[in-house]
């Protein structure tokens, strides 16, 4: 499947002398950046390998003979070493004339990884990010099956919805006991498991760190620093409330979202749509859904915020980009979405230029002068090319 970061990734090669491509395990990166390399002379070198770590016992050496390829490294945060020998070949590439697409950096921690480039490569790196596949990449008609399925991409393409279950449950077991020790947590399986599973229940909820403490049996740093961890893999959102001086009393906790809808469903045992639909978490699964959907087509500048005070005003999603402009997004399940008093107040607040209800029907249509119900495809591609 064509990924719509494909060519904003070729793009970015074409100007930087390194780019970092961040996303979760399992999301395509491995695949997006093969197929780069398709496309200019390269060399993939796999982290994860011994073969391949092999070559780089003298990685100086080694990658100075490569100058003149795009050298591909996956899973890099396992070399941190690495980071000041690019430094030095990426400057005496320029010095000998070549600027740009010298390396292609894939990771699946952000902070970590951001951490070690951004000390090292400031001024000689770019970031993007790639999410499992979104509404833009599969098409409106799979809407309902990239809901329950969830966008990575061996979840959405599995040959039933049961195969497609099993393949989340072991992506959450190997996570758990395999991948999150290799980035030297040493954290119970289990009782992370308990922390995730709570974070699907608590799916669009404010977060509230010493609850989750208490049914952890940790204190809160402990449960704090769990969450970062999650944040930090990519798997969880912390969307933050908008503050503004406007004399109110606003809510300031953020929201919390296990990023893809598919996980959420696993963490909950919910197998298939029918069980969806009947399960309490139906509103706030949506809800994270068309978040991430909209946040995947955004530019990277835009900032996104939730808007809530004490009175009741509330705007579930509320879009800002750097020059001010602000979108304003309120996220139905309904078929026939009303807009509540609580959205009209929050949106006299805080006078968005743009004002949307998403639902899940296929027309766009005014429910008043300035608010318009529209389907979340369509918004999505709006919101690709504002």
């Amino acid at each position: 499947m064509k990924r719509s970061l494909e060519p904003i990734l070729a793009d970015t090669l074409d100007h930087a002398p390194a780019v970092v491509l961040l996303g979760p395990r399992q999301s395509g990166k491995t695949t997006l950046a093969l197929e780069i390399a398709r496309q200019r002379p390269s060399l993939y070198l796999d982290l994860e390998s011994e073969q391949d770590r092999a070559k780089l016992s003298e990685a100086e050496l080694y990658l100075a003979d490569h100058l003149d390829q795009l050298v591909i490294l996956d899973e890099v945060h396992r070399a941190p070493g690495l980071f000041p020998l690019l430094r030095g070949l990426i400057d005496r590439a320029r010095r000998a004339g070549k600027q740009a697409g010298l390396y292609l950096l894939l990771g699946s921690a952000s902070l970590e990884l951001l951490k070690q480039s951004g000390e090292t490569l400031a001024g000689r790196v770019a970031y993007l990010e790639l999410t499992p596949f979104h509404l833009g990449e599969t098409g409106a008609p799979a809407r309902d099956m990239l809901w329950l399925r969830g966008g990575f991409p061996e979840s959405f393409l599995a040959a039933s919805d049961a195969a497609s279950l099993r393949w989340r449950l072991d992506f959450i077991r190997s996570y758990l006991e395999r991948d999150i020790p290799q980035f030297g947590r040493r954290i119970a399986a289990e009782t992370l498991r308990r922390l995730w599973t709570m974070l699907a229940h608590h799916q669009g909820g404010l977060l509230n760190t010493a609850m989750f403490a208490r049914n952890l049996g940790v204190d809160v740093k402990t449960a704090g620093g769990y969450l970062d961890l999650l944040v930090d893999l990519l798997l969880v959102r912390r969307l933050p409330a908008w503050h503004a001086n406007l004399g109110k009393r606003l809510t300031k906790s953020p929201k919390v979202y296990v990023r893809d809808s598919g996980l959420v469903h696993a963490l909950l045992n919910i197998p298939d749509k029918e069980t969806l639909l009947s399960h309490p978490v139906v509103g706030a699964s949506w809800e994270g859904f068309v978040i991430e959907n909209l946040l995947a087509q955004a530019d990277p500048r835009v900032q996104a915020y939730f808007y809530r005070t004490s009175g009741g005003a509330e705007v579930d999603l509320l879009l800002v980009w750097p020059e001010g402009r602000r979108w304003a997004v309120e996220i139905k399940r309904s078929l026939a979405p009303k807009v509540e008093r609580g959205f009209h107040a929050a949106c006299a607040d805080l006078q968005p230029e743009k004002r949307f209800v998403v639902y899940p029907g296929e027309e766009r249509y005014r429910l008043a002068e300035d608010i318009e119900a529209i389907p979340l495809a369509e918004l999505s591609q709006r919101l690709h090319s504002a």
